[in-house]
């Protein structure tokens, strides 16, 4: 009895006959791949390819490979002769994309082997995946919004409660944390969802601009006034204006603003008539308001019109566990500008990313990964890829968590190396059959178990 058919791609010229045969006995479908020629991968499926140096041409058939071999869940294993790893080029594609490669003449096993020990792996990452989309869907409501550690779970309660209210929230929380995408998921689970969602940042315009940005102004209210302009808070009239960094907004401004949200009129610079204006106002900012307030910088009684109702950002480096999941979620988001396929972090670098304060926060996070992505050369992205390299020496380590992590390893690769076998894993690795079912409930790897090769794909004796 064979296992459900698996796919598996061959780009060369010329795939002989007992190996394609050996294949397909071991449950491969097998596509050969013309040169130039791109496969139709299934959405997170993982599969198999076989890349045949020594029957294709050089170079023209160099080319077309990275678009072959882009797709990060395809296990590709490479064979050729010494003679083609001369080539800079195909050194640097089996560096970058493939997980073996087999000098010829070899036996049709060991590259049936090493076929199986690709897909496995490949299969392995489909499941990583799955589980991360599973944990940022549980612990998200909207968005880029990814976390499911307790202050961001509160978080996301507090947005679902404040979202079905008209009352002003204020954001409070440190730079880089995300408080835009908060306010932009409390609008969009908001009455007012299909109407504006207008950002000003109240730090990064000159003062003597903001007036004219948030209120508007007329034609010929001051030289280069060419024409009417309607302010911020005009333009999100039905739906909901995001005041960010309102702590850093001049005097002046406060006190246009306060009467704003008194009247609900907004007067354009250089106009004789009021609009009015329905909006929903939050506004967010990292400084200390009581101290702003207690040192004049900041009018108490626009304070107090603004936090009705307040919510705290939590800082990254309280999020724990999230911290991991962010950044493979970012990982997942950017790692097309990499130019070649990327197998995630290597140990030191979620050391590294557990270690590390984040003095800026997400923003900080996103950055280096992006960084990284770039800049890096190997297949996993490490510490000093993140430039933290000197994180790593530090990294809390408790004897339960070395002991899971190690036992974690220790079955993940016997179930690689016996292709899902859960008798011959077992076997090797001295425990019964009904110890590892138990142990692989314990670590979550059933789901990866089911993913790989079974025992039905042997060929029959």
């Amino acid at each position: 009895m064979h296992g459900e058919k698996r796919a598996l791609y061959y780009v060369g010229r010329t795939l002989s006959a007992p190996l394609q045969a050996r294949l397909q006995e071991r449950s491969w479908k097998v596509a050969v791949l013309e040169p130039g020629t791109v496969p139709k991968v299934a959405p997170r499926q993982p599969s198999a390819g076989i890349l045949d140096f020594s029957s294709l041409e050089f170079p023209a058939d160099l080319r077309y490979l990275h678009e072959v071999l882009a797709n990060a869940l395809t296990g590709w294993v490479a064979v050729g002769h010494r003679e083609n790893l001369e080539d800079a080029t195909v050194r640097g594609l089996i560096r970058d994309y493939c997980f073996d490669y087999i000098t010829l003449p070899a036996s049709d096993e060991r590259v049936v082997d090493a076929v199986g020990h690709a897909y496995g792996m490949a299969a392995l990452q489909v499941s990583v995946s799955n589980d991360a989309r599973k944990d940022a869907r549980d612990g998200h409501p909207e968005g880029e919004m990814v976390g499911s550690c307790d202050a961001m779970l509160s978080l996301f309660r507090a947005i679902r409660k404040v979202a079905m209210t008209d009352a002003p929230v204020f954001i409070s929380g440190e730079s880089g944390t995300g408080k835009e995408l908060t306010a932009l998921a409390i609008h969009e689970r908001s009455g007012r969802r299909d109407q504006p969602f207008v950002a000003i940042n109240c730090g990064a315009i000159p003062a003597h601009l903001l007036q004219s940005e948030l209120f508007g102004y007329e034609r010929g209210a001051f030289t280069g006034a060419n024409q009417r302009k309607i302010g911020r808070v005009e333009a999100a009239n039905g739906g909901t204006l995001f005041l960010d960094e309102i702590g850093d907004l001049p005097l002046e401004s406060q006190a246009s603003l306060l009467r704003f949200l008194q009247e609900r009129k907004v007067e354009r610079l250089g106009g004789h008539g009021s609009t009015p204006v329905d909006v929903r106002i939050i506004s967010a900012t990292h400084v200390d308001m009581q101290t702003a307030m207690m040192e004049g910088r900041f009018r108490a009684d626009l304070y107090h019109r603004l936090c009705v109702l307040q919510l705290d950002e939590p800082p990254l480096r309280a999020r724990g566990k999230d911290i991991e999941l962010l950044a493979k979620h970012m990982l997942d988001r950017f790692r097309k500008e990499a130019g070649r396929r990327l197998r995630g972090f290597a140990p030191d670098a979620i050391a590294a990313i557990h270690n590390y304060g984040w003095p800026g926060n997400v923003r900080e996070l996103i950055n280096r990964i992006r960084r990284a992505i770039v800049m890096s050369e190997g297949q996993q992205i490490s510490a000093g890829d993140l430039e933290l390299a000197e994180y790593v020496e530090v990294a809390p380590v408790s004897l339960a968590q070395a002991r899971e992590s190690a036992e974690r390893q220790a079955i993940e690769l016997a179930l690689l190396r016996h292709r899902g076998r859960l008798g011959d894993a077992a076997q090797e690795l001295g425990i019964s059959r009904v110890t590892l079912y138990r142990l692989l409930t314990a670590h979550g790897l059933r789901a990866d178990v089911s993913a790989m090769p079974s025992s039905d794909s042997r060929p029959a004796a």
